[in-house]
This record gives C-alpha cells, sequence and structure tokens, in this order.
C-alpha cells in the first residue's frame, strides 16, 4: 500500500459549498488532485502543489486530514498499485488559466452532491458529503 496525498479544493459561493473535480490523465474520470509525498513538503503542502499542477488552483491548504480513502493507482502496464490518500481542505482563492497539466485535464466546479455521484471511490464521496467549512472542526451537520 502507497500513501498518497490528495486535495479537496472548495469555495463558497452564495452560500453553497462547492468542490473543483479534475479529469484523470488516463481514464478521463473525475477525481481530486493528488499524488506523492515530496521532500520537505508537509502533506497538505503537497496537496496544495498537487492542486496547482492538475488544477491551477491558487489557494491554501488546512493541515488538517479530512480523513482517507483507498483507490487502485493504474500505473502503466502494471498491475494496479493500492494506495491509502489522506485528504486535505484546499480552499481556493483563484484559478489559473496556466498551468502545469492544463492540456491533458479538464476541471470542474459542482455541488458536493454532484461530485459525490460523479466519483467512483465511496469513501472519498462519504468525505466531500461530510465536508462543510463553515462548521466548526468536530460539529456535526444538524440535518
Amino acid at each position: 500500500m502507497r500513501t498518497q496525498f490528495a486535495a479537496l479544493c472548495y469555495r463558497v459561493r452564495r452560500g453553497k459549498v462547492e468542490v473543483l473535480l479534475v479529469t484523470s490523465r488516463g481514464s478521463k474520470r473525475w477525481i481530486v488532485p493528488k499524488g506523492w509525498p515530496m521532500d520537505a513538503r508537509t502533506p497538505a503542502a503537497a496537496a496544495l502543489q498537487e492542486a496547482w499542477e492538475e488544477a491551477g488552483v491558487i489557494g491554501r491548504a488546512d493541515d488538517r486530514c479530512l480523513g482517507v480513502y483507498t483507490y487502485a493507482k493504474e500505473i502503466g502496464d502494471a498491475l494496479d498499485v493500492p494506495c491509502l490518500a489522506m485528504l486535505y481542505p484546499v480552499q481556493v482563492t483563484s484559478l489559473s488559466e496556466q498551468y502545469p497539466e492544463s492540456a491533458q485535464r479538464r476541471r470542474k466546479w459542482m455541488s458536493r452532491k454532484k461530485a459525490a455521484r460523479l466519483l467512483v471511490e465511496p469513501e472519498l464521496s462519504r468525505l466531500i458529503l461530510d465536508f462543510d467549512p463553515r462548521r466548526t472542526p468536530g460539529q456535526k451537520d444538524a440535518s
């Protein structure tokens, strides 16, 4: 099992939380930006760097991990590599039109519910549905 750091890129618009998903380079399915640990970077800083490279995100990462999810990463023609991704919230302040992987990916803002439906990882979908930056840490949803 390998570890990756993932970014839950979000903004609050007109009182609603929106998340930014990107397409994977290979299968073009919807994912969150994520990548391998980086020397001299905290997990949250690595997630923010991946958000920049994969989606052109400029923002602030929170060092508080929202949770973990598992998935199988396709690496070339080799067998899928099992991965554990740690998810960090990234508040997006702006998006750049020019970023390293802009020619290889699409990005789209959407509601948490729509994002959860489009993702194939059930654990990630649950983390996104449970995420609300307007609540204080540990506070449960009133609904």
